[in-house]
């Protein structure tokens, strides 16, 4: 197995997604929030190596500030990598990430970690005053600066988008020296080419199709990392699924969260009705990680093996999917998936 190396990391995504108790009935988003903390520290119980959390603005969605939710896990976990899926960096300020960041950093023991990206939804730019029209040079402009901010020397930066600095020291100091940053892309060559350019490791969302079809952003990534004279860095992999005891069972649950969701979003942005027919062949054939532990083990496998990828992200949360529902899912893909993916690979 080409550039997939013995010990693949495996990790959690999630949204924060509103749910539903076992009975149908929708939960507070303070509930959300709390269960969500004791997902992370089951992944953590189970080794498995990270929880990302992502930033939305929205009512579907119970996680607006997923730094503060990651400083309470921090102090409930021991191992577990705390990061972002993703920072919405065009509309924040990089100082302020990078010392909330920092501050997770002490409170986890080094274990914070930052996936910074434009975000698939806008709607934090009219909330904290952006202008959309500045949507690609925001997100170039601060993720410039957040690198530099990472390396925590002195930093002289300048640009349109904020004040500029000059030999400005930035606290607290983490006691390793830095944090860790990916760069979410969802499809974009010229995303990728300023990740490989910046020296940072790739998260792939791929939420649609044959995940064969990333492996050209992987070769782009790697052959602009040697362009630039840079080191070979990891790829990740992000994609949705569920686990369930048999292929049924993880169906049968899945579909009407799944619908809910991806529905309600579809319908926002002009999508054709969710439909059974595009849901099975996703599950069958595409970039939906669901079913028992075989089927999702050899469809990981699979697109580990096609992109070579040194990590792989299931987004675990879909739609109002109950808290008990997404607990057994992360049993399972702890304990039965990434056994049965490290031995296809191995």
């Amino acid at each position: 197995m080409s550039g997939i190396p013995n010990q693949l990391l495996f990790g959690l995504d999630t949204f924060g997604d509103m749910t539903n108790d076992m009975a149908g009935n929708p939960i507070s988003a303070g509930q959300v929030i709390r269960n969500l903390v004791d997902q992370a520290v089951l992944a953590d119980q189970l080794g498995l190596n990270a929880i990302n959390i992502g930033e939305h603005h929205r009512d579907d969605f119970a996680i607006s500030a997923p730094d503060t939710v990651l400083a309470g896990i921090a102090t409930r976990t021991k191992q577990i990598t705390l990061g972002t899926g993703v920072t919405v960096l065009s509309s924040d300020d990089p100082v302020r990430v990078y010392q909330r960041f920092a501050t997770i950093d002490a409170l986890s023991n080094g274990r914070a970690e930052i996936t910074a990206g434009r975000g698939s939804f806008t709607e934090s730019f009219p909330l904290f005053g952006y202008d959309l029209s500045q949507y690609h040079e925001l997100f170039e402009e601060k993720l410039e600066l957040l690198v530099q901010l990472l390396e925590e020397g002195p930093v002289t930066w300048s640009g349109k988008t904020r004040a500029s600095l000059t030999n400005q020291q930035v606290y607290p100091k983490t006691e390793r020296g830095r944090i860790g940053l990916r760069v979410g892309v969802g499809g974009s060559p010229e995303s990728v080419v300023r990740a490989a350019r910046l020296g940072i490791p790739l998260a792939l969302a791929i939420i649609g199709g044959d995940p064969a079809r990333f492996a050209p952003f992987a070769k782009l990534y790697h052959d602009y990392l040697a362009k630039f004279g840079r080191e070979v860095l990891p790829i990740s992999i992000h994609s949705p699924g569920h686990v369930a005891a048999t292929d049924e069972e993880a169906l049968e649950q899945l579909w009407p969260n799944y619908q809910a969701g991806f529905g309600r979003i579809g319908k926002e942005r002009g999508w054709g009705p969710m439909t059974v027919d595009h849901f099975m062949g996703e599950a069958n054939g595409g970039s939906l990680y669901v079913g028992s532990p075989d089927t999702v083990a050899q469809k990981i496998a699979y697109a580990v093996q096609s992109i070579g990828a040194q990590r792989f992200d299931l987004k675990y949360a879909n739609g109002p999917m109950p808290h008990e529902m997404l607990m057994k899912s992360i049993e399972l893909y702890a304990t039965e998936v990434v056994p049965r993916v490290r031995k296809l690979l191995a």
